[in-house]
């Protein structure tokens, strides 16, 4: 990679940082080690410590144990207090994160430092305020009984997040358990654990009490992931990644019936209808395809567009496209980085290997890396078009900068292909007809559903995905349902 981008003044400001378990209150080390490769240059930048059962059980009875002492005994402002100073502290350390997360997934800085960053500190700021102002049920039956609900932790949390926004997901989880009085067992992913480590790091800062928050790096599999789901101590899971993975866990938590609460794959359509504004739908379809090098579970890689405006939006949307410039996350005027990892960035290749078997055409992108640069996970946005239905290109989830791009003729044909998939986690539907927007929102079968806009969130709103896209719903409170448990108290007057 060329090296003029050295100047950035993050990279002389700050290093990455050796990823070390979290267990009450202390980081410790593992044995057992592995490299930490950052995508973009493929260089080595440190070591991660691989835990297993042993660490996992040190994690959780740790957990256990503060759900009865001093974190038991803190009212609900002075919880919020804890949640407001974490917020505080990833604000005060957001260049650092930034650094760490762009370096440990490949995207760019800016991305990192105005998105990733900003909205980690935001979910602790939303359920600090969320928690002291939400009650519980009451029902009057009559002259006969008062009936009212109380809330309390549900108690021992695993969490295991994925690695496309590493510390934004995960914050998006910590936070509600911490409001709801649960406590925590973190497992990052392995190939981006950097953020989590020192997110361990500030809660311990913020007041957190020991134990309450707890991280196991690891595997998934025969790992600490693993571990995690299958601890009979460990009241709940969950986790944000595959599909395939969902179901393991899910296979893993049954024996002890764990609550879980699974945020899965994606497929997600854009429906583009003629009457749209076609430069607002071009430029937000920028985003929802490439943003974050495509690996966003929201991102709408399915594209339809009403036939009389598919040629105009396709040859608007191609010259945008060609326009984005790939490369080093560091330089500022990069709109894509790298792919988070070897393995990633030869998965995504391959889809668009087989696109071109499937009697696809590659309007542009479709090779690895620009000329520029000399190694890394890059892999150019693309565009591929004249595939049919039931392709596997148009069925599966890529998780890339890769987008298929299809014509329809009737609203009714395209919310037949919009629903025929596996999957169910977000579209986007592009109108100014306003009944056909309300029409058509009511029949896709997808849990979040944005018209004439892409990835708008209000944290108080239902968030998660129908289908193999996911169990359960979080956000609000959705989110303290899950953290938590309800008891009805009826007292007979």
């Amino acid at each position: 990679m060329q090296s003029k981008v050295m100047e950035h003044e993050a990279l002389k400001k700050y290093k990455p940082v050796d990823c070390r378990h979290f267990i009450d209150g202390a980081f410790i080390d593992s044995e057992k080690k592995v490299n930490n490769i950052n995508p973009a240059t493929e260089d080595v930048i440190g070591t991660i410590a691989i835990g297993g059962e042993q660490e996992v059980d040190r994690a959780v009875q740790a957990a256990k144990r503060a759900l009865t002492g001093p974190w038991k005994s803190l009212s609900s402002f002075e919880r919020s207090s804890i949640l407001r100073r974490i917020g505080d502290e990833i604000l005060k350390r957001k260049e650092e994160l930034a650094f760490l997360e762009a370096t440990d997934t490949g995207k760019p800085y800016a991305l990192a430092l105005e998105m990733d960053i900003t909205r980690a500190a935001h979910n602790f700021y939303f359920f600090a305020d969320y928690l002291t102002s939400m009650g519980t049920e009451a029902y009057q039956q009559d002259e006969k009984a008062l009936h009212y609900a109380i809330r309390r932790p549900v108690g021992v949390v695993g969490m295991i997040n994925p690695w496309n926004l590493p510390l934004l997901l995960l914050t998006w989880k910590l936070a509600p358990c911490l409001a709801a009085g649960s406590t925590a067992v973190m497992k990052p992913s392995e190939w981006t654990p950097m953020t989590a480590t020192v997110l361990a790091e500030i809660c311990k800062d913020a007041g957190v009490p020991d134990g309450v928050v707890n991280l196991v790096h690891g595997f998934g599999a025969d790992s600490a992931g693993e571990a995690i789901t299958k601890h009979p101590e460990v009241d709940a899971v969950t986790f944000t990644g595959d599909t395939k993975t969902g179901t393991a866990i899910m296979q893993s938590a049954a024996p002890s019936l764990k609550k879980v609460s699974f945020e899965l794959g994606g497929k997600n359509p854009n429906i583009i209808f003629a009457d749209s504004d076609l430069d607002e739908v071009i430029e937000t379809t920028l985003k929802s395809s490439f943003l974050n090098q495509g690996q966003v579970c929201l991102a709408g890689s399915r594209i339809y567009v009403e036939s009389t405006v598919y040629d105009e939006f396709m040859e608007k949307f191609t010259a945008r496209t060609k326009e984005l410039k790939v490369g080093d996350p560091f330089d500022e005027k990069m709109n894509v980085g790298s792919l988070v990892s070897r393995e990633h960035y030869e998965h995504v290749l391959r889809y668009i290997d087989l696109a071109k078997e499937e009697g696809g055409t590659v309007v542009t992108g479709g090779t690895n890396r620009p000329d520029s640069l000399d190694k890394g996970c890059f892999v150019r946005p693309t565009i591929i078009t004249g595939l049919g239905q039931s392709a596997r290109c148009v069925q599966e989830e890529i998780f890339g900068p890769v987008v298929t791009v299809m014509p329809f003729d009737t609203e009714e044909e395209v919310i037949g292909y919009a629903n025929d998939t596996k999957y169910g986690l977000g579209t986007s539907i592009w109108t100014n007809d306003l009944r056909r927007a309300h029409r058509v929102a009511h029949r896709i079968e997808a849990g979040i559903i944005w018209v004439n806009t892409w990835y708008l969130r209000d944290l108080r709103t239902p968030f998660g995905g129908m289908k193999e896209s996911g169990v359960g719903r979080e956000g609000g409170a959705h989110s303290f349902d899950f953290y938590s448990e309800l008891s009805n108290v009826t007292i007979k007057l």
